[in-house]
């Protein structure tokens, strides 16, 4: 196999070729499972490099459909979807696999290194997981309650989206809809037997434009308890996901879901992860009690819910005076690229070479990724918005760091895709500081998957790595698109070149932890709600109760009792999130402890750094984030530092 693959995807043969790869791993897994003497060597590499070759010809039909979408792109992959399934579904369930890695694992465990080790470590716990090993009554069982899990949570989607969809809120007054930004504005408006109207929904842009700008308290009241009260029939829903969850987790061996979830995760226990948000909640209440009363200060009436938005947006006005349409011009996206290679340079040594290659759009371009005079790695940045495109930003690993069973090394390649504004011949794109942040998070992600040395595919870079701990070089990253001296490197005006001034950059680091306290007592009700869910079988009335007794301690302002957040939490319940909300706070104290270090250390003098690269970016998912970190810091994390983060004393 060659070092880098070229970007290609034949529409037309796709699904012919799929079927036939997948025809050929059928009848390989045949073979291979009937070797005598089966060893890490002659099985389960053999295994790795079938499946890698699989993932490496999908990979970039998926990616297009993404990227550059068309009818075609569509058909082809959801013609290729049921084949994938079916394929992955048969070897998750083939226990002689199981028992093979099994015996492996046994015969083998003196002279394998960790990184195969934690191959077979992970492959064993998937079957097990997924209940393969248990009796066929049981996995029968397994599988009806895993496609009634997969129906429900999409009528609990549906329904939400239906209910979102089917409210609008008309407005007829003029004055309704002062201070109203432009955009929003014109958005909202229609005309209607010649007279002009506002039509405000339920969906996120317009939802939010109203709460955060719309000065008719009664209006807000109305968008408020219609987006707080949808759904209702998912009420229903969330008692029999639950009590599916709970048996599903029980036939695996797990006490309960919690359990079951943490399993593959870095947490512990169900203790460690309470006392984690416990501890979060107990140091962030006061400050977000003084933060209320700023609030509070500045409204006329009481604060309710469906008033905090509104209040926020004045207040921040008042204390930072931020006009983000004027920061605009010192972020243009080559000259924020180029600054964020300069910045990857100065921090960790490598650097990045243009590639010339024919790729999928014209505004796409690749990046061969140098390290101690060598290239380690390929990117590949698409960084564009335009009508092909899906919205948000992510990174999508391609390749991994790996030699096969023949001793061949792959190197490492990954896409880097947002949706920032689109530049023209005559028009730079011109980036808000949040855009240079998420782009300062894509590439937190993509430096942890190609800069990995690990020589096993399945745990190199990204693979492998815990649900709770692969957001934490991702947030280590976008720390430093606020630090001043990082963003000198690349705000500079487009056309004066003039660098962003000290007190624009003051206002922009100050303004970031604005109502911090109030909004990490908000993420952290949705994770102890979450988690504590899961511990147990709840009727409807019974997961009211448990979020009315959470929001005693978490919501410092009483919530309305036709408040139904449960019914409209998509993320455990219609997304990967349950029993792991919590997550996003765990990785979050791990990249503020080790982004404070380097910071402390003055950035680029730092050995932290350095050692962040050997260690973290080095090591992958070979090892547990928790001991690479402590490889790293010399201890466990120290959740103060995200208290610091936060600006929370």
């Amino acid at each position: 196999m060659s070092k880098f693959l070229q970007f290609q995807c034949d529409l037309d043969t796709f699904i012919d070729e799929l079927s036939l790869r997948v025809k050929q791993n059928n009848a390989r897994v045949e073979e291979l499972l009937k070797t005598e003497k089966k060893t890490y060597a002659n099985f389960v590499k053999a295994m790795q490099s079938m499946e890698e070759e699989l993932e490496l010809f999908f990979t970039p039909l998926s990616h297009l459909n993404s990227v550059n979408n068309s009818d075609k792109t569509q058909e082809v992959y959801t013609q290729s979807l049921p084949i994938i399934t079916e394929y992955g579904t048969k070897l998750s369930q083939n226990i002689d696999i199981y028992k093979s890695y099994k015996a492996i694992l046994e015969n083998e465990k003196e002279t394998l290194n960790y990184e195969q080790k934690k191959v077979l470590e992970l492959n064993i716990q998937h079957f097990e997981l997924s209940g393969a090993h248990l009796d066929d009554k049981t996995k029968a069982r397994l599988e009806e309650i895993n496609i009634k899990k997969s129906e429900l949570s999409n009528n609990f989607s549906q329904n939400l989206l239906d209910a979102t969809n089917a409210y609008e809120y008309i407005i007829t007054d003029e004055k309704d809809v002062e201070g109203i930004p432009v955009s929003d504005k014109e958005s909202a408006r229609f005309e209607d037997d010649g007279e002009t109207k506002y039509k405000f929904t339920l969906q996120m842009p317009s939802y939010i434009a109203y709460m955060t700008y719309g000065k008719n308290r009664k209006i807000r009241e109305a968008l408020y308890k219609a987006y707080v009260s949808r759904a209702p029939e998912n009420g229903k829903i969330i008692e029999e996901i639950l009590s599916l969850k709970d048996e599903m987790s029980r036939l695996l061996g797990f006490k309960n879901y919690s359990e079951y979830s943490l399993a593959s995760k870095m947490a512990k226990d169900e203790e460690s992860v309470l006392s984690f948000l416990y501890n979060l909640l107990n140091n962030a209440k006061e400050q977000a009690k003084n933060e209320l009363k700023e609030l509070q200060a500045i409204a006329p009436q009481n604060l309710e819910s469906f008033d905090t938005a509104f209040y926020a947006e004045l207040l921040k006005k008042e204390q930072y005076d931020i006009d983000e349409e004027e920061y605009r011009p010192y972020f243009e996206q080559k000259s924020v690229v180029n600054g964020m290679f300069e910045f990857l340079n100065r921090l960790f040594g490598i650097s990045f070479k243009k590639v010339q290659e024919k790729l999928w759009h014209e505004k796409a371009l690749s990046y061969d990724v140098v390290l101690d005079g060598e290239v380690r790695a390929r990117i590949y940045l698409d960084l564009e918005a335009r009508e092909s495109k899906r919205g948000g930003a992510w990174m999508h690993n391609w390749q991994a760091h790996s030699i096969d069973e023949k001793g061949d090394e792959s190197l490492a390649s990954a896409f880097v895709v947002c949706n920032f504004p689109p530049s023209s011949d005559t028009n730079p794109s011109l980036l808000r500081h949040d855009d240079v942040v998420t782009l300062f998070h894509e590439m937190g992600h993509t430096i942890h998957h190609v800069l990995s040395s690990v020589n096993e595919n399945e745990v190199s870079g990204v693979n492998g790595v815990e649900w709770d701990a692969v957001e934490f070089p991702s947030q280590f990253l976008e720390n430093f698109a606020y630090e001043p001296q990082v963003l000198k490197m690349f705000a500079l005006h487009h056309e004066t070149k003039e660098i962003l001034p000290d007190a624009m950059i003051e206002k922009l680091v100050k303004s970031k932890n604005f109502l911090s306290a109030i909004g990490m007592l908000r993420q952290l009700e949705f994770s102890i709600f979450d988690f504590k869910l899961h511990a147990k079988v709840h009727t409807e009335d019974e997961v009211q109760s448990l979020l009315n007794e959470i929001r005693k301690e978490t919501a410092l302002i009483t919530t309305p009792e036709y408040n139904k957040f449960q019914n409209g939490f998509a993320h455990i319940f219609g997304g990967g999130y349950a029993a792991g909300y919590y997550s996003y706070k765990w990785a979050e104290v791990l990249s503020a402890d080790a982004f404070y270090s380097v910071v402390d250390e003055g950035i680029f003098n730092s050995q932290t750094a350095k050692k962040y690269l050997d260690i973290v970016l080095n090591g992958g998912g070979a090892k547990s984030m928790g001991i690479l970190f402590k490889e790293l810091m010399g201890r466990d994390a120290n959740t103060d530092q995200l208290l610091r983060l936060n600006g929370i004393k």
